[in-house]
């Protein structure tokens, strides 16, 4: 119907994402854009408003499906959107021959963010992000219970943990919740992007792969550049075990 009247007009509504078609139309020179964040939407219940907020708030996620900004990938981004949703999996998972819950252990005693991922190594040669189950607000029993639960929960052969945040203090405290736990503790000498920079490749190859959806995790990936990390705060999760 856009022959009709003396000023036709078609409106296209979308969450916006920089895909080329998006690009294109937002780039005509007819073309007018607004936008709405969820919470202005009268709507929506205000549980669900809540809900998504406690999940994606203050995320780079957060800032696209929230609040409708159309995100550009950073210039040098070792992983982009693009590259996040090729490399999602699809379909049955392959049986895993090896998997490894990587730790980065929090820099103080008093909550701070624990990153936990868990990956796994697939018959298909592939790797798989499995879970990320990280926590924030935890003292150390508490986050290393978590790093015991995944472990146990996927059967992993190995817990690699970054030592530079409190030496063998790390192994103590995840043995101390359970003693029979392969504790594995690795220094870090590089820089956290530069770490990255083997995972982000095998990524792009196809050589390893998300099984599943990780807002966090993929705005710190997203976040990563071949000149460092352009984030918000300090990325928590150990990618490199991926690798």
């Amino acid at each position: 119907m856009l022959r009709l009247g003396e000023a036709p007009r078609t409106i296209v509504t979308t969450t916006p994402q920089p895909v080329p078609l998006l690009k294109r139309v937002l780039g005509l020179k007819r073309s007018g854009a607004t936008r709405g964040r969820t919470d202005e939407n009268p709507h929506l219940p205000a549980d669900f408003r809540e809900a998504v907020t406690e999940m994606y708030g203050g995320t780079r996620l957060g800032r696209q499906e929230l609040d409708g900004v159309l995100l550009e990938d950073l210039p040098g981004a070792l992983w982009t959107r693009e590259m996040i949703e090729c490399s999602r999996q699809r379909g049955t998972l392959p049986r895993m021959e090896r998997v490894v819950v990587g730790v980065d252990p929090p820099a103080s005693a008093s909550g701070d963010a624990c990153g936990v991922v868990v990956c796994g190594l697939g018959a298909d040669g592939v790797a798989y992000v499995l879970a990320d189950v990280s926590v924030s607000g935890l003292r150390s029993e508490g986050w290393a219970r978590r790093v015991a639960g995944a472990a146990k929960h996927w059967g992993a052969q190995k817990i690699v943990a970054e030592k530079n945040q409190g030496g063998d203090m790390v192994e103590s405290v995840l043995r101390g919740v359970d003693s029979s736990l392969p504790v594995r503790l690795v220094s870090a000498t590089r820089g956290k992007a530069a770490r990255a920079e083997p995972v982000a490749l095998r990524f792009e190859t196809g050589e390893a792969r998300l099984a599943g959806r990780f807002p966090e995790l993929e705005d710190e990936l997203m976040g990563l550049t071949y000149a460092g990390y352009q984030g918000a705060g300090s990325p928590d999760r150990p990618m490199r075990w991926c690798g």
